[in-house]
């Protein structure tokens, strides 16, 4: 896998990530919350599948 997210994007990610799950744990959204375990897993590998198949690459490093 090369990587294809970096940065700004990497940082939102897990942040928004992070958010969902929390947001899900204390009760305030329902179950669709544990839908930030995407983001935050894309965030920490740097890399995202959907990138891949539009071409799409936020990660300055070759």
């Amino acid at each position: 896998m090369k990587s294809n997210v970096g940065g700004i994007d990497k940082i939102l990610r897990i942040l928004v990530g992070i958010a969902l799950i929390v947001l899900t744990l204390v009760g305030t959204i329902g179950v669709w919350g544990w839908i930030g375990v995407v983001p935050l897993a894309t965030g920490l590998f740097n890399f995202c599948p959907a990138y891949k198949l539009v071409g799409i690459n936020t990660c300055k490093l070759k």
